[in-house]
């Protein structure tokens, strides 16, 4: 199996979905990673949405979706000896992620510069909504708030129905996997230079490069993007949504080649030889007529019958599916883009991401469950050469 980092020690002291989604990378790709959470509580994800028998148990599923590969030790950090522990660890490992408020990881002495002094070779990950600078960085956020301050949410929708939030969550995710990004990288920095390397990752910064062609062109020409309901980005006429007998068709037929293709797959081979569409310059001086003529044939048949059709011609093409049916897709199972897990203690069965790629052929899954709250405390302890009558101390004294 793909373990490019194993033997490698991961200090996880995140929640919610960028950071522990960034750490689950990590120990999906072989990394010894260690959750960092609270006595009694946990991730506030363990507590999450859906399955309200398994948050209740503090097995929410938010919480397993990224949960499993991992150890979880509780830590109370704001008792002394709860510190102490935290920094003996970080002195073990060779990765420490943390999202807390800006500022806060100073207070608690780990910050990179506190962190480097007890591991002058670790990589140290800061996970934020706007980073550590900034007049705005020491604001939280989670992603619906991000959504609207990044400005996807007037690029969503139509005009008259603007602003609209994406549905899921992708400014997280899509910070987790930055942060995982970044902290490969910065893993082989510091092995060719032997010094520790700070990371700085924000959701802001994530979500602004999730429409870099969007700031791109803004930037270069003055004019803002605005809401284009389901159109193309391409704005070409042949490409976007399309009504059918049966279902919405989303076509993408943004070049010369797909055009014709388009055309001839239709049965409206005339298309391409009325001037008015002789060309791309030509087609966008009568998008609405050519459009018109494009969906009028379209309408003639279902989505899948279409989908068949174009695909095989060699335009893109494929039925709007909802979330239930595409998880029911062949595709998504030969891609193995999930895999079952049954949660420790339980009979329950879950469903939760690999890894985003395949390597050789092959799918990266987990090898283990989420762990309970604070279900590898006590080994965790044991292996820093902490007595079981010390670890009884500290539990009693609400440490861990």
């Amino acid at each position: 199996m793909f373990q490019p980092l194993s033997g490698l020690r991961v200090i996880d002291l995140t929640q919610v979905l960028a950071g522990p989604y960034s750490t689950y990378q990590l120990a999906l790709m072989g990394a010894e990673v260690i959750k960092i959470e609270l006595p009694g509580e946990g991730d506030a994800t363990r507590s999450g949405m859906g399955a309200p028998a398994l948050g209740g148990d503090k097995m929410g599923l938010p919480y397993v979706t990224q949960g499993s590969n991992k150890r979880s030790l509780t830590l109370n950090l704001k008792t002394q000896d709860g510190l102490a522990l935290l920094k003996r660890l970080i002195a073990t490992a060779d990765i420490f992620v943390q999202n807390f408020k800006p500022g806060t990881a100073r207070r608690l002495g780990v910050s990179f510069e506190d962190v480097k002094q007890m591991n002058p070779k670790i990589v140290h990950c800061s996970i934020s909504a706007y980073g550590q600078d900034g007049p705005i960085g020491d604001r939280p956020a989670y992603d619906h708030v991000v959504q609207g301050m990044c400005g996807i949410t007037m690029t969503t929708g139509t005009p008259d129905s603007v602003p609209n939030k994406v549905g899921a969550p992708y400014i997280d995710y899509a910070t987790g996997l930055n942060a995982a990004f970044a902290i490969v990288s910065a893993l082989h920095e510091t092995r060719q230079t032997g010094e520790a390397v700070s990371l700085d990752v924000a959701m802001l910064d994530s979500s602004m490069l999730l429409m870099a062609s969007m700031m791109t062109s803004y930037l270069s020409t003055g004019v803002a993007p605005t809401a284009s309901g389901n159109e193309a980005q391409s704005r070409s006429p042949s490409s976007g949504a399309f009504e059918t007998t049966k279902g919405v068709l989303m076509i993408a037929a943004n070049n010369e080649r797909q055009h014709h293709h388009l055309c001839a797959a239709i049965g409206r081979p005339e298309l391409l030889t009325d001037p008015r569409w002789a060309d791309l310059a030509e087609r966008r001086n009568h998008t609405d007529a050519l459009r018109d003529e494009i969906a009028a044939t379209v309408k003639t048949k279902s989505a899948d019958e279409w989908e068949i059709i174009l695909n095989e011609a060699g335009v893109p093409a494929a039925r709007v599916r909802d979330f239930a049916e595409v998880m029911g897709e062949g595709q998504l199972k030969a891609r193995g883009i999930t895999t079952e897990m049954t949660l420790p203690g339980r009979d329950t069965t879950v469903h939760v991401p690999t890894l985003g790629f395949k390597v050789n052929g092959a799918v990266v899954a987990p090898s283990s469950p989420p762990p309970e709250l604070g279900g590898d405390t006590d080994a965790i302890l044991g292996e820093l050469g902490i007595s079981g009558d010390e670890v009884a101390r500290l539990r009693a004294d609400g440490v861990v």
